[in-house]
């Protein structure tokens, strides 16, 4: 007896090649290519591609309507939410729950890469809008306020910050 449901039923067959998927850039160091859309999962789950380059950091943001799983797929990748960091090589699993301050970063001394599993899906439009700003230069702080207000991403600079950027020679987002 076959089981159906809703987002069985909508999800829809799609094939992505290694090295394929619109790519673009997010913060300076830090990318992303699109892999698996909500509208290709029923909108169960997004999926994205995260290249990271030497001394990249994401800076710290809390999700409020999803969660993030990301694996590492080549380097290493620190990852801090709220009072726990940790960093993982490749083949290295984390959970990012909603509702915790965290950043990422490269924590080493070659590039790295990390596949980003967003559920629900919704959120990579957020990547989409803010490539479409990088892709003309750096983007106006009130233009990217009102897309993270937009998708309910708020940044932080907790306590921890400038630690994690001293001890691993991160370049912080210009001011």
């Amino acid at each position: 007896m076959a089981i159906h449901s809703p987002v069985a039923a909508a999800a829809r067959l799609k094939v992505v090649r290694p090295g394929e998927g619109r790519a673009g850039g997010l913060v300076p160091g830090v990318g992303v290519v699109f892999k698996i859309d909500g509208q290709d999962s029923g909108e169960a789950l997004s999926i994205v591609e995260h290249p990271f380059a030497v001394g990249a950091l994401v800076p710290p943001h809390v999700h409020n309507l999803e969660d993030e799983y990301s694996i590492v797929l080549e380097g290493e990748i620190g990852f801090r939410s709220n009072d726990r960091e940790v960093v993982l090589g490749a083949g290295g699993y984390i959970i990012k729950p909603r509702g915790e301050v965290h950043a990422m970063w490269n924590a080493g001394s070659v590039p790295a890469r990390m596949i980003e599993i967003i559920s629900p899906a919704g959120f990579e439009g957020f990547f989409r809008e803010l490539t479409d700003l990088t892709a003309v230069g750096a983007p106006d702080p009130a233009a990217l306020a009102l897309l993270s207000e937009r998708y309910q991403l708020p940044f932080a600079e907790p306590a921890w910050l400038a630690d994690v950027i001293d001890r691993y020679h991160l370049t912080p987002l210009p001011q």
